[in-house]
């Protein structure tokens, strides 16, 4: 998302429109801002006194997962099966995504055998 305009820029705009006596396509071309943006803000100003931009909050994802002892026994006792049959073996409704998620967050990987496969070929005693 892109950054608010700062509001010592906001307050010379509306010092630019108001003291100087600037059109608003005059003003967006002098601060190379939109006219629209001006026009928000001379809202913003007429509705609440002041151009301050409005503060944002941070929206943290909700955890479908938050008994993580619990869930590593699950992952434990179901290990052999795949992410989907997991999923659906839960007790709540959750993705295959988020299991895979939360594997990770365990540092668990998908992979199924924990070893390499051994090299099928045999010396032969041989020499060339």
């Amino acid at each position: 998302m892109a950054k608010a305009y700062s509001y010592d820029f906001r307050e010379k705009v509306m010092q630019a429109l108001a003291l100087d006596g600037l059109k608003k396509s005059e003003v967006s071309q002098l601060f190379h801002i939109s006219r629209n943006t001006i026009d928000l803000w001379l809202k913003r100003k007429a509705a609440t006194g002041d151009v301050q931009a409005k503060q944002r909050q941070a929206v943290s994802p909700r955890q479908k997962i938050t008994d993580w002892e619990k869930f590593r026994a699950f992952a434990k006792e179901h290990e052999s099966k795949t992410q989907v049959e997991m999923a659906a073996l839960w007790e709540s409704d959750i993705s295959d995504r988020t299991i895979s998620r939360a594997l990770a967050k365990l540092g668990w990987t998908r992979k199924k055998r924990r070893t390499g496969i051994a090299n099928a070929m045999r010396p032969n005693g041989q020499r060339s």
